[in-house]
């Protein structure tokens, strides 16, 4: 049995990882709530607070779900979460994540990669991320960290429609930059 525990709080020297609470919502939402964020995703409304609030619940609900922090000011940059942990295929996903247009290309959204992938292969060898086939710039960001792409899939979001996405993966032999 692994001992992987889902909501861990962790940090490095650019942001902190806290599991996400209920009271985190106006705080997650004031960030989601730029449409922009949303340009590429598969759920381009997502910025608007009643599919903000689906997002949210199905957030706290997975028990693998964080709230992401810059480590300087204590500003929300984002959340992100595990989920779909396997322990027979000693794998998990990580995704959900939506970061600030004000931390964009400062390195933040590979620090936290970072962080989540470190911690992850303490407990699996091999990482999932479900990436929207429109989401370009996640594509990318994921392939710097030597994920490959396995498959196509469509996936329904929790209470949402299903769209299409696309399969990394990354081991824990093949990962770069962590």
């Amino acid at each position: 049995m692994l001992n992987f525990d889902l909501q861990p709080t962790l940090e490095n020297e650019l942001i902190s990882i806290v599991p996400l609470q209920e009271d985190h919502f106006e705080l997650l939402f004031a960030v989601a709530s730029d449409p922009l964020i949303w340009e590429q995703h598969p759920n381009k409304n997502r910025f608007e607070r009643e599919v903000f609030k689906n997002f949210f619940k199905g957030a706290i609900e997975s028990n693998g779900a964080f709230i992401v922090l810059d480590k300087k000011t204590g500003h929300i940059v984002g959340s992100s979460r595990y989920y779909e942990l396997d322990v027979v295929k000693k794998s998990v996903a990580i995704g959900y994540t939506f970061i600030g247009r004000d931390f964009w290309g400062k390195g933040y959204n590979d620090a936290l990669k970072k962080l989540m992938l470190n911690y992850a292969f303490q407990f699996v060898d091999k990482v999932i991320l479900h990436i929207g086939a429109t989401n370009f710039r996640s594509q990318k960001a994921a392939e710097k960290l030597g994920a490959m792409k396995v498959a196509e899939l469509e996936i329904a979001y929790y209470g949402e429609p299903i769209k299409w996405n696309f399969v990394y993966e990354v081991t824990k032999n093949k990962c770069l930059n962590v």
